[in-house]
C-alpha cells in the first residue's frame, strides 16, 4: 500500500440549484519521501484538496488513507503551511513557533521544547529575529515563521499550500531555493499546491495539474527526474529543463483555454481623435533645461519620451534620501520597454514620476515634446491593485475615463470605443457585471481595457499582474499583447517576473539597487513579434535571454554593487551563447 492514497474523491458545495461541484473522481498514491507538486489554476479546488488532506474537511465520497488509516481530522503528524501566514501577532518569531511545539510535544521538558522551536528557527534563517514580532517582519519572513512552525510539529507528511504565491517574484525565488534546501535536509513527504511552473519543476518529483472543469480533476503526471540539489540558473541551460518547462506550460494553457472565452464581437472601432491626441499648448510654468526646451518645439519620434538625468529625494528624519539618482532614457515613438530591478530600486518611483503622481526632484521628462508636470489622461496608468469603482459595472468604469478623453464624441461612438476594448479583453459577456462580483483576474482585465480605451500617448503599468496566480498572469499577459499590437501604443511597464520583461519588451532596462538607483544595464530584445508565451518558449534564442536577466539580478542580489567589468561579463555570456546557438542551426541547415 501507497503512504498516502487518494481514492475517488469528491466535492461539491451547496444544494440544489446552487451547488457547485468543485473535485470529482481524484485518485492520486503518493510514496514515502516523494515530493508532489500539485498545479492548477485559481478555483480549480486546489486548497478544497489541501484541507480534505489535512483533514479540516470530508470529502463527499471516497477516502484517503494516510499510513494505512483513513483520515478523519487533523492530526499533528500532518503540518500545514497556507498562503496567509496566520501568526499570532502580539507573539514574537520564537513564540509563534513555541506554541506549536508546546502542543504537540507535552512530554517534553521545557528546555527540549525550546531547542526544537530553535532549532527550526535556525533552518529557516530567523535566528537574528527571533525576538521581532510579525509586525516586525517582511512577508517572506513571515511566510519563514509558518514553515518553521509547521516543520517543528516535525510531521510525517508536510502540506504546502501555495506558501509563496503572496510575494514578489524575486522575493519567491530565493525562499524557493531555501525550501529546497530545507526539504533536502528534512527528507519529508510533501504535497505542494502551486500555480508556478518554475516552482513545481525546482522542488517537486512529480508534477500533477488539477484541470479546471465542473468537477476539476487531476490531468496528466510529469516526472521530474533532475538530480537534487537543483540550481536554477544551471537548469536554465538544460535542454531537458527547457523541454519539461514548455510541455507543462503548454499544458496547462491548453486546459485554460478549455474553459471557453467570450465571443468577440464584431466591432469596429470608431474613428475618432481623443483630447490627448490634438496639438498641446506649450506649456511654459516651470522653467525647464535648455535642452528640453528645443526638444518642446520639435517631437521625434526617436526620443517620443525622454528621460533626462532623472533625480527623486524624500525627506527623512535623517536627512535627505535619494532613491533614484541620473536615470537617463530616450524612447522611440511606439517602443514597449519593461524596467526590472530588485525591490528598492525605484522602479515605481521612476513610474509614478513619469505618470505625474509623484514630483520630479532633478532633471526632467519629456513625452512627444511636452515636459511632464502633472497628472494627465495622455498617460493611462494600470496598478497592481485594480483600481475601478466597486459599485459601477466594467462598462461604466470605463466609460468614466473614455468621457473624458472623447468629449465630443457621440454617444454611439463611445459605446463602441468602450464595448470594443471590453470585448479585446474577454469581457464582452460581462460588460454589465459590477466590478464588486468580479475576480482579481476579470477587475484587471477591465483595467487594462479602461487603459487602451483612452488611446493614451503612454501607457503604463506597475506590475499589472502581481496579485493574479501564475496562470492568469499568462492569459492576461497574452491579452495585453494581443490589444497592444493592435494599437502600438508606447509603454512602460515595472515588473519583477524575468519572463513577463522578456515577453512584453523591445528592451528590459534592468536598475541597480537603491538608494542612488540608476540604470544596471539594458537589454535589446530581438525576438519577433507578435508574441506569445507558448512561442517564446519555442524559440531557440529565448534562454539566452532570460540567463542574462538571471545573472544580472544575482549579481546584485543582497545589496551588491557589481563593477562594469562584471556587468559586461554578463552581456558577452548571452552574446555568446546566441553565437553558439546560430552557428549549430546554420550548421543542420
Amino acid at each position: 500500500m501507497s503512504y498516502l492514497e487518494i481514492f475517488n474523491v469528491s466535492k461539491s458545495y451547496g444544494e440544489g440549484q446552487k451547488r457547485t461541484d468543485v473535485l470529482g473522481g481524484v485518485n492520486l498514491k503518493v510514496e514515502q519521501g516523494e515530493f508532489i507538486a500539485i498545479v492548477g489554476f485559481s478555483g480549480t479546488g486546489k486548497t478544497t484538496l489541501m484541507s480534505m488532506l489535512a483533514g479540516l474537511i470530508e470529502p463527499d465520497t471516497g477516502g484517503i488513507v494516510f499510513k494505512g488509516k483513513e483520515i478523519d481530522g487533523p492530526s499533528p503528524d500532518r503540518g500545514i503551511v497556507f498562503q496567509s501566514y496566520s501568526l499570532m501577532p502580539w507573539l514574537t518569531v520564537a513564540g509563534n513557533v513555541s506554541l506549536a511545539v508546546d502542543s504537540v510535544f507535552k512530554k517534553k521538558t521545557a528546555a527540549e521544547r525550546k531547542a526544537i522551536a530553535e532549532k527550526y528557527i535556525s533552518m529557516v534563517g530567523l535566528a537574528h529575529a527571533k525576538d521581532r514580532r510579525p509586525s516586525e517582519l517582511s512577508g517572506g519572513m513571515r511566510q519563514r515563521v509558518a514553515v518553521a512552525r509547521a516543520l517543528a510539529m516535525q510531521p510525517d507528511l508536510l502540506l504546502l499550500d501555495e506558501p509563496l504565491s503572496a510575494l514578489d517574484a524575486l522575493t519567491r525565488a530565493k525562499l524557493q531555493d531555501e525550501f529546497a534546501a530545507i526539504c533536502e535536509q528534512e527528507k519529508k513527504t510533501i504535497i505542494l499546491i502551486t500555480n508556478d511552473v518554475d516552482e513545481a519543476i525546482l522542488l517537486a518529483d512529480r508534477i500533477i495539474p488539477l484541470c479546471p472543469g465542473n468537477p476539476a480533476m487531476l490531468g496528466k503526471e510529469f516526472k521530474v527526474g533532475f538530480a537534487r540539489p537543483r540550481d536554477r540558473g544551471e537548469l536554465n541551460h538544460d535542454d531537458d529543463f527547457i523541454r519539461l518547462r514548455a510541455e507543462v506550460t503548454e499544458y496547462l494553457m491548453e486546459a485554460g483555454a478549455a474553459r471557453g472565452r467570450e465571443a468577440e464581437r464584431d466591432i469596429v472601432l470608431p474613428n475618432i481623435v481623443p483630447i490627448t491626441q490634438r496639438p498641446a499648448k506649450q506649456m511654459t510654468a516651470d522653467k525647464l533645461p535648455a535642452a528640453y526646451e528645443r526638444a518642446a518645439q520639435s517631437s521625434s519620434a526617436d526620443r517620443y519620451l525622454e528621460f533626462s538625468q532623472l533625480k527623486k529625494i524624500y525627506p527623512t528624519p535623517k536627512g535627505p534620501l535619494t532613491v533614484v539618482d541620473g536615470f537617463d532614457l530616450k524612447m522611440k515613438k511606439g517602443e514597449f520597454i519593461t524596467l526590472i530591478g530588485h525591490s528598492g530600486c525605484g522602479k515605481s518611483t521612476v513610474l509614478s514620476m513619469v505618470a505625474g503622481l509623484n514630483k520630479i526632484s532633478e532633471g526632467a521628462i519629456v513625452l512627444d515634446g511636452t515636459h511632464v508636470l502633472q497628472a494627465g489622461p495622455d498617460r493611462a496608468v494600470v496598478f497592481q491593485a485594480p483600481s475601478l469603482m466597486p459599485w459601477l459595472t466594467a462598462y461604466e468604469n470605463v466609460e468614466l475615463g473614455v468621457e473624458k478623453v472623447y468629449p465630443d464624441a457621440s454617444k454611439a461612438e463611445k459605446r463602441d470605443v468602450i464595448e470594443y476594448y471590453l470585448n479585446k479583453v474577454g469581457l464582452g459577456d460581462s460588460i454589465h457585471r459590477a466590478a464588486a462580483d468580479m475576480s482579481n483576474g476579470m477587475k484587471q482585465r477591465v483595467g487594462i481595457a479602461r487603459a487602451f480605451a483612452l488611446s493614451p500617448k503612454l501607457l503604463l503599468l506597475d506590475e499589472p499582474f502581481g496579485m493574479l496566480d501564475s496562470l492568469t498572469r499568462w492569459e492576461l499577459q497574452d491579452v495585453l499583447m494581443d490589444v497592444w499590437t493592435r494599437t502600438q501604443v508606447t509603454a512602460v511597464c515595472v515588473t519583477h517576473d524575468v519572463d513577463e520583461a522578456i515577453l512584453l519588451a523591445d528592451r528590459v532596462v534592468m536598475m541597480s539597487n537603491g538608494p542612488k538607483a540608476r540604470i544596471g544595464n539594458i537589454m535589446d530584445v530581438d525576438l519577433p513579434r507578435p508574441r506569445s508565451r507558448k512561442a517564446l518558449l519555442a524559440h531557440p534564442d529565448y534562454y539566452a535571454y532570460r540567463e542574462e536577466l538571471l545573472d544580472f539580478l544575482e549579481a546584485y542580489e543582497g545589496g551588491a554593487n557589481p563593477d562594469a567589468d562584471q556587468l559586461q561579463s554578463i552581456q558577452n555570456k548571452r552574446a555568446a551563447r546566441l553565437a553558439r546557438q546560430n552557428a549549430g542551426i546554420q550548421a543542420a541547415e
